[in-house]
């Protein structure tokens, strides 16, 4: 139902949402009564809410029982009534990141957000890494093994080391070598990993067949170096989420802690934030699965001007601190942006 809501309609379920993310209980009317801006008196307060659990924003889960709120309910208070939460904790956020260096400790700086991130909101939080294919060269190291085996060492924008060794039939001359790996770092810095225009860039005028055989060797340690697009999930916030779990909350977070496991179903769950240029949330039955009926996600991307490169995300049981969680995913996505804008440049 969507059903327009009265002022205090809508005052008095922000008032059970809160209460009740608060508490973990049912709120009844006199839990409200007295209450700052409800200047009303109790059976007001009771037809309110019988009224809300009417249009469907509320239920009653035992006769003698306050009130929980619904899906519904929780969507129209995200929709309508979230505002941006508290100051402190996106400040908690930003400084977990302050003393990483960009350009050399990516993977340390997203695991430091995502453990700040969980302990902020005590949920579970997740964001994926930058895609392999999105990062762009930093250096190239080509080292002689032995007279017969030369091995290639890419570094990229994010930190990432990737290594090949090549076996040639006859000793390789140091000398090659050495011009090899200064030709590749001179035309390879700064573009894109796996890229196929960085095959045309080894060509250099007056090459001899032997180095132009030895470049063609070497170049499927720059051209294929990221085939594997698998994409890796940082997560924090465990702790927090199974030491939280009870009562109505613990169907909902064992089935998070399941979905955690399957990395690839919960990569689906993400990728739908990609796209977004807002904070996206996904609400109980918004996932499609059933055992997921009691939970809930925010998300946003993150990523350079023009293109997103992974996720922020908090999930949990749809109880959760929606103010908090919103603004606190919105901040992490800005301070990790932020961050790789110096990494991609």
């Amino acid at each position: 139902m969507n059903t327009a809501l009265t002022d205090r309609q809508r005052y008095i379920l922000g008032l059970v949402i809160d209460q009740h993310v608060a508490t973990g209980t049912p709120v009844g009317s006199k839990h409200l009564a007295g209450e700052e801006g409800l200047d009303v008196a109790s059976s007001t307060v009771r037809y309110e809410l019988a009224k809300l659990e009417e249009l469907g924003y509320l239920d009653h889960p035992h006769t003698s029982a306050g009130r929980v709120p619904t899906e519904l309910g929780y969507r129209y208070y995200v929709d309508h009534l979230v505002s941006e939460g508290p100051a402190g904790a996106p400040a908690v956020i930003r400084s977990s990141l302050e003393a990483v260096e960009p350009r050399r400790e990516v993977e340390t700086a997203l695991t430091q957000l995502a453990d700040a991130l969980g302990h902020v909101t005590n949920l579970l939080s997740v964001i994926t890494a930058p895609a392999a294919s999105a990062a762009t060269i930093r250096h190239v190291e080509v080292l002689q093994l032995q007279p017969q085996l030369v091995m290639v060492v890419v570094i990229t924008s994010t930190g990432t080391v990737g290594k090949r060794v090549f076996s040639f039939e006859e000793p390789v001359d140091p000398g090659l070598v050495d011009w090899a790996g200064a030709l590749i770092n001179d035309r390879a810095v700064g573009h894109t990993v796996g890229s196929r225009l960085l095959a045309g860039r080894f060509d250099e005028p007056g090459m001899s067949s032997v180095e132009r055989d030895f470049i063609d060797a070497l170049a499927p340690a720059l051209l294929e170096l990221m085939d594997d697009e698998a994409e890796l999930l940082y997560v924090g916030g465990q702790a927090q989420v199974i030491a939280s779990r009870r009562g109505a909350d613990l169907q909902a977070i064992d089935a998070l802690m399941r979905t955690l496991e399957e990395r690839y179903a919960l990569l689906g769950l993400l990728r739908t934030a990609m796209s977004r240029q807002e904070v996206y949330l996904r609400i109980g039955s918004d996932f499609g699965q059933r055992s997921l009926t009691g939970a809930s996600m925010v998300a946003a991307n993150y990523g350079i001007p023009r293109r997103n490169l992974g996720t922020v995300s908090v999930l949990g049981p749809t109880r959760m601190d929606y103010r908090l969680a919103i603004s606190s995913v919105r901040e992490a996505a800005r301070v990790l942006s932020d961050y790789l804008e110096e990494v991609y440049e």
